[in-house]
């Protein structure tokens, strides 16, 4: 079969903005907005690829200079458009890590265009699904119930409600379940001193006998505080994430936890995965293909976890559609897949840039869509509309910190804080 018209013609960047609740974390609040950016790959016979990125400025910038240098490439050279990418950026972004970012992106675009032109889901470009539906958690955050009144913005509300305090997680988690059918629950901690997010997870696991549990402060403890607060919680947390600080801090919890430790904060690269193997640091890795440099090299990672012994999950950021479209493609086509991926997608469904009708969280699953490519359908209107709310806020960069500062003038970033 030969198929024509396969070069890129045009990468289009279009950086937007959705409304995100109050979600509260170790580093402050979650703003009124949240920030992303959504690629258009065109290739000469009109097919147009879909990928979407973690937004801001840095990032935004970073888009716009691949978008230059992949025109004219042909989509299924994916490993060339991949070391293009790199080749462009590496003298203004000396991480891999933040380079991944960027080429994940453009990654996942090419591989929905391909699977366009070859009328084959992208699960069947990564090697053929081994699950028709991935299993999430639901993301579970500690929240005000409104965003407040600030420079003469009035206040910002949701149906979500405040939760504050364990009958308040508790009564989150319950909405969760009623609307999605989630049947394993995580935690966003980090917030309040661990003996008050010790009780949370306690009330949730007497409201949810034997559903699965995790907490993740975000590196808000000590290394002695993290030792506690697994003792604490031994038998009650099927894992720790991101206690403390650093592979060497992990390492150090790790000795004496009676408790698996995941990740998503300090295995971030290819080059941290040889110190937290000999380190013993993370028992679970909390895969992301934003992070890792798209989906065929998430299943890299995967088979070298399987290797060293590493159980997967998945991380999750504020995404929309295609982000999940691609999370449940590469999700599918993993042999291994220990724990229920994180997803934020409940909190900001109802902004979506994607047709509805093809991805739904229900019984706390996705199933895996079947039409060609990511098999999901940009909604133009929508993409327009996000982009306005963009270009009307002014907003281009996340600043948890400084938001909650406006709030709390008092408010102080202190890493680890108990």
């Amino acid at each position: 079969m030969s198929i024509t018209g396969t070069k890129i013609r045009e990468l289009i960047v279009t950086p937007i903005a959705f409304r995100d609740p109050p979600l509260l974390n170790s580093n402050g609040v979650h703003e009124p907005l949240a920030l992303r950016c959504v690629l258009q790959l065109v290739l000469d016979n009109g097919t147009v690829g879909l990928g979407e990125s973690p937004g801001g400025s840095a990032r935004l910038d970073r888009l716009e200079a691949a978008a230059e240098v992949v025109v004219g490439m042909d989509v299924f050279d994916t490993t060339a458009v991949m070391a293009a990418i790199d080749a462009a950026l590496l003298a203004t972004v000396p991480s891999s890590h933040e380079r991944g970012w960027t080429s994940s992106a453009v990654e996942v675009a090419c591989l929905d265009a391909q699977g366009k032109l070859l009328d084959r889901p992208v699960s069947d470009l990564l090697g053929g699904r081994v699950r028709d539906a991935v299993p999430f958690a639901a993301y579970l955050f500690y929240k005000w119930a409104e965003h407040p009144a600030l420079d003469g913005r009035a206040a910002v509300g949701d149906d979500w409600g405040a939760a504050l305090d364990p009958a308040g997680i508790v009564e989150q988690a319950r909405l969760m379940q009623e609307r999605y059918g989630f049947r394993s629950f995580k935690l966003k901690g980090g917030v309040f001193p661990p003996d008050e997010e010790i009780a949370a997870i306690r009330a949730l696991a007497e409201a949810f006998p034997g559903e699965p549990l995790r907490l993740d402060p975000n590196t808000a403890w000590t290394v002695e505080t993290s030792r506690y607060v697994a003792r604490e919680l031994d038998s009650v947390l099927e894992y720790l994430e991101d206690p403390t600080r650093s592979i060497a801090g992990m390492a150090e919890v790790a000795k004496e936890s009676p408790l698996p430790l995941a990740t998503n904060m300090c295995v971030i690269a290819w080059e941290h995965l040889r110190p937290a193997v000999e380190q013993d640091a993370v028992q679970v890795l909390l895969t992301d293909h934003h992070y890792w440099g798209g989906l065929r090299r998430t299943r890299e990672l995967a088979a070298v976890c399987e290797a060293f012994g590493i159980a997967l999950s998945m991380h999750s950021n504020s995404h929309l559609g295609i982000s999940l479209a691609a999370m449940t493609h590469v999700a599918s086509a993993l042999p291994r897949l220990d724990h229920s991926c994180d997803t934020h997608y409940p909190w900001n469904v109802a902004d979506d840039v994607i047709r509805p009708g093809v991805l739904e969280l229900r019984d706390g699953e996705v199933k895996v869509p079947t039409g060609p490519g990511l098999g999901v359908e940009l909604d133009h209107e929508a993409l327009a509309r996000l982009h306005q709310l963009y270009l009307e806020s002014g907003m281009r960069d996340r600043d948890d910190t400084g938001y909650m500062r406006r709030i709390d003038p008092e408010y102080e970033l202190r890493l680890p804080r108990w």
